[in-house]
């Protein structure tokens, strides 16, 4: 997969008929933003996609994050405290560190290699595919 960086609206087509999606003004409004805007909360996706579209539903943005989340052209991540955020960087089980006072997530590259790059102490007979770690702190702007 393209990164986010390189990612252009005719990839975005071709990225939602390969996921079996049929392609909607939505559905690409909402991947161009998200592209734009890492670790977007789903009113910030709201507000883009109808600067970009003119109108859209509060529901119809909701459905197209969950439609697309679902079928993993988009990562959703919930710190805790704070609103579910969405993101392009998808596969490499990256983690997040988010600011305690202003709520700013960044990425942080995985710590051991490849997924999930954490072993646990045991696993519960489950077959452990990915570890989602948050880093808590103060971003260089809160910090002074």
């Amino acid at each position: 997969m393209p990164t986010e960086k390189t990612l252009r609206p005719a990839d975005h087509e071709t990225e939602l008929r390969d996921s079996g999606l049929r392609v909607t003004a939505a559905r690409l409004a909402v991947l161009e933003v998200v592209t734009r805007q890492q670790h977007a909360d789903a009113d910030d996706v709201l507000q883009a996609t109808r600067a970009a579209l003119g109108s859209v539903s509060v529901q119809a943005v909701y459905d197209v994050l969950n439609t697309l989340t679902e079928h993993g052209l988009l990562r959703r991540i919930e710190p805790a405290g704070h609103p579910a955020r969405y993101e392009r960087r998808l596969g490499d089980n990256h983690h997040h560190v988010v600011c305690r006072s202003c709520g700013a997530v960044a990425d942080i590259d995985c710590a051991v290699g490849h997924a999930p790059c954490l072993t646990p102490s045991g696993d519960n007979g489950f077959r452990i595919d990915t570890a989602e770690v948050t880093y808590w702190g103060l971003c260089p702007a809160c910090a002074h």
